[in-house]
This record gives structure tokens, C-alpha cells and sequence, in this order.
């Protein structure tokens, strides 16, 4: 081999593919001791770190033992020849950018070295420039795939659970119950209080799975009356009840092959859960005003926020069905319960906002950070993810500060209770339509909204808390 022509220190990297990284591992696999020293002396100058072997058995020792970027094998030799380390290496799940190089080359021997995974294929004596040129195009070829494989993780791992955040030991265990169900359609029965992301776990669960491409249909069980929520579930015919004007297909149909996600289902009446019971044992529906039933292919995900267990035996929720929803539970701890997962929260919002606002990603002082843990989020993510966007929306400074947090996370972190009024003499002798209403509006307030949470505090159903709201005027 001739000595390869001179150039500077870019052009040898851009010639090389080394680019002054890290050495390029390259093994050499050759049995003619000048030609090893040869083609080390190539390979050092250009900021190769070579290692030698002299047939293709010590090869595979070596190859055992660590990874190598780089073989430049011969193809005759004894002991074990090039084409067999080739598809040794193959067998054994070897990775390496090869190169293959013989005094005796034909057409033949370079189809099958290329076909056994040798990246390029060099008669002897071959220039060095020849050489390094081919070096070049295959360890670019090489780490472009290595970025590629990087790349496809990395998306992988972001899509694998979507904007579930969380690393807490509590929330590896909610991952892996969603990877293992996500493969198939049994029942899932999502508890966790409102505002820890309930329906983003039942989504999470429909996107991992290989129904993916088939419909997504959440449907909210404790907003609407019996009647509607029937109609909502199992759909009407045209005349079934007063306006019911045309033909209504309901969510089960409309998810069919799919995944049907029922938030809020302990708030389904009695009377309804009889059907629904019957809809999940039969696989079919029967609409509103029909006699004929429907055959339906749904995979049900369901959500409360309740102890279901205690709504069995206070008898308003049938132990049938909820077993038969209770294939699979998974329990979304509280915010409370996982402040390691609070900074990977905020960073996560940060991002969001700062794409959602056009501005600069936020820096988080570590004064408001240590506030943001201290606090005790009732009201979980969604709060959390409410604290920041509110810092986004009040202040164009580059750092979310003490100062842009609320004040109820002020008061909580700072350890000073809650002022609550005491009730007074003038209080005790209200008409008890006031006291009620009262009541009421304090636990709407306690639950900030929550109708099903304020109507078990209340301790009523939820359908009676909507119309005692509607008798005093609540909105």
C-alpha cells in the first residue's frame, strides 16, 4: 500500500468520518503481519485505536469481549475465513461497520460478503486513500443509523405514554400495568382522585394498543340525566321520547372496535346499570325505542373518583358490575403522594406554555420550587398545571418567581391554615332552605366544582345535588 496523500486536520476528518470525536475502535483480521502493520499505521494516523487479530476464531473472542465500530477482515485465511466471521457475527448479533478485504476477489465471494452484512468490499492492494474513503462512508452510514435508532427511541419513549409524567415508583407501577393491558381489550378500572389525569391514562391505553386506528369515545356519566345518559350509551330511534326527532347512534356503536372510556361510573342510576350490565355481558346494545339489538366490539375503560367498594355495599352500585368492570384497576396516586414527580411536572408545562405563548421556556426559582412541593395540589395536576399557566399569563419575566405563584400556595407552604369562618348565633337560626343552600355552595367550593365529589360530602346523590341546585339558582 502506498502512503495515503497529506491534507489538514478538517479535511482528514471529513476524509476519515472520525471528526475528532472519541477513537474509532477498529479490529484488524488479518493473518500477513506486514499487511496488519501496514494498515495500523494508516488507521493511527488517522486517530483509529487498532487492535489485531489473525484468523476469524480470535476475532470473535475479541468481539465477545467489547463492542468495536470498525472490522477490516481478510477474506482467506485459516482457521476460520472472512465469510464465515461474517455470518458468525451475524448469528450472534455482533454489530460492526465491516469491511472486506482479498487478494483473490470475485464477483461471487463480494455478492455473498455483502449479503452477509459486510458494509464494503476491497480488492488487494487497494490505495490508502481508497481506504479511508471507504472508512468514511461507513461510519457515517454507521452513526447516522445509531441516530436514527436514538431518534426512534426517544420518540418511542415519548409516545409510549404520552403526557403521563412521573418516574415516582408509584407511577412506574401505573406504566406498567398500561403496557401490559394496553395489548389487549379486558376492562379497566381507572380510580384516582379528579384532577390526576384519568382520561389521559384511558387514551394512553387505547394509543399503545393495535386498535389505535379505531375510535376513542369518552363519555361523562354523572352530567347528564337517566334519561339522556340511556340515550348517550345505547342511542335512540326517531319518536323514542319527546324531541327525539331522528335516529340517535350512541357511544357504544360509535366506539365500536374501539375503546369507550365512562368517566365518573358509579354515577350511572340503579336502574340504568341493569342495562348497562346486560350491553357489557352480551356485547350488544338496544337503542331507545328498538327491539333490536346491536352487536358491539368495545373495549371499556372506566373512571371514578369514589370507593366503589363503599358504594356496593351502600347498594348504589351494583357488585356485578362492578366486577365486571374490575378486570384490570389501576390507582393514579394523588399529586400529594409523589413530589418527585413535581419538577418533572413543572418542566413539562413550562415547555408546553412557553410554545403555547411564543415566548422563551420560564426558568423556576428555587424559592417557588420549594413552595410548589410544600404544597399539597388538591386538586392535583390540573391545578398544578393551572399554577403555571397562570405565571405565563400574568408575567413575561424570564423566571417564574415566589411572587407569581397564588396565594393559597403561599399560605399552604408558608403553614398557615386556612381561615375558616366559625358559624355565628345569627347563623344557627337561619330558615333551613338558607342553611341548605349554604351547604351546598360550601361544598361546591371545597370540591371547586366537582359535582360528585360535593354531592358525597353532602351525602345525597348526585342527580338530587343538581336539582337542589336548580331550586336555589346555583350555576
Amino acid at each position: 500500500m502506498n502512503e495515503p496523500i497529506q491534507g489538514t486536520s478538517e479535511q482528514v476528518a471529513a476524509y476519515t468520518g472520525t471528526g475528532g470525536a472519541e477513537p474509532v475502535r477498529t479490529l484488524l483480521v488479518e493473518d500477513e503481519p506486514n499487511m496488519v502493520r501496514t494498515l495500523t499505521k494508516i488507521l493511527e494516523r488517522r486517530g483509529h485505536q487498532v487492535e489485531s487479530a489473525a484468523n476469524g476464531k480470535e476475532a470473535l473472542v475479541r468481539l465477545e469481549e467489547g463492542a468495536y465500530d470498525l472490522v477490516i477482515t481478510d477474506l482467506n485465511m485459516p482457521v476460520m475465513n472472512g465469510l464465515d466471521l461474517l455470518r458468525e457475527m451475524r448469528e450472534r448479533g455482533l454489530e460492526a461497520a465491516v469491511i472486506v478485504l482479498t487478494g483473490y476477489g470475485t464477483i461471487q465471494s463480494a455478492v455473498e460478503a455483502l449479503k452477509l452484512g459486510a458494509g464494503d468490499y476491497l480488492i488487494k492492494p487497494c490505495h490508502p486513500d481508497e481506504l479511508l474513503l471507504a472508512v468514511s462512508r461507513l461510519l457515517e452510514l454507521r452513526n447516522l443509523k445509531r441516530e436514527v435508532r436514538l431518534l426512534r427511541r426517544e420518540m418511542r419513549e415519548r409516545a409510549r405514554f404520552g403526557e403521563i409524567i412521573g418516574r415516582s415508583a408509584a407511577m412506574r407501577e401505573v406504566y406498567k400495568i398500561i403496557e401490559a393491558v394496553s395489548q389487549n381489550k379486558s376492562n379497566v378500572l381507572i380510580h384516582g382522585e379528579p384532577g390526576t389525569g384519568k382520561e389521559l391514562v384511558a387514551r394512553t391505553i387505547h394509543e399503545r394498543g393495535p386498535w389505535r386506528e379505531r375510535p376513542f369515545v369518552a363519555v361523562n356519566c354523572g352530567a347528564l340525566s337517566e334519561t339522556l345518559l340511556e340515550s348517550q350509551l345505547f342511542g335512540h330511534r326517531r319518536g323514542a321520547f319527546t324531541g327525539a326527532v331522528r335516529d340517535h347512534e350512541g357511544v357504544f356503536q360509535a366506539a365500536n372496535g374501539g375503546t369507550l372510556f365512562l368517566d365518573e361510573v358509579t354515577e350511572i342510576p340503579l336502574p340504568l346499570q341493569v342495562k348497562f350490565l346486560r350491553a357489557i355481558q352480551e356485547r350488544e346494545v338496544t337503542p331507545l325505542g328498538s327491539t333490536r339489538p346491536i352487536k358491539v366490539d368495545v373495549r371499556l375503560v372506566a373512571a371514578t373518583n369514589r370507593d366503589v367498594e363503599e358504594a356496593v355495599r351502600r347498594g348504589t352500585f351494583r357488585n356485578d358490575l362492578y366486577y365486571r368492570l374490575n378486570v384490570v384497576a389501576i390507582h393514579l396516586p394523588p399529586l400529594r403522594e409523589r413530589p418527585e414527580d413535581i419538577p418533572l411536572l413543572v418542566e413539562h408545562f413550562v415547555q408546553r406554555f412557553s410554545r403555547d405563548y411564543g415566548v422563551e421556556p420560564k426558568r423556576v426559582t428555587p424559592a417557588a420550587m420549594d413552595r410548589l412541593l410544600a404544597y399539597q395540589w388538591p386538586g392535583n395536576i390540573r391545578e398544578l398545571q393551572n399554577t403555571i399557566e397562570r405565571a405565563f399569563a400574568l408575567s413575561r419575566a424570564p423566571e417564574i418567581g415566589v411572587e407569581d405563584l397564588p396565594e393559597r400556595i403561599l399560605r399552604q407552604a408558608s403553614g398557615l391554615a386556612e381561615e375558616t369562618p366559625q358559624p355565628s348565633d345569627e347563623f344557627s337560626i337561619l330558615p333551613l332552605a338558607e342553611l341548605e343552600r349554604r351547604a351546598i355552595v360550601a361544598a361546591l367550593a371545597h370540591t371547586r366544582g366537582n359535582k360528585s365529589e360535593a354531592a358525597r360530602l353532602l351525602g345525597i346523590e348526585r342527580q338530587r345535588l343538581y336539582r337542589k341546585m336548580e331550586k336555589y339558582g346555583l350555576r
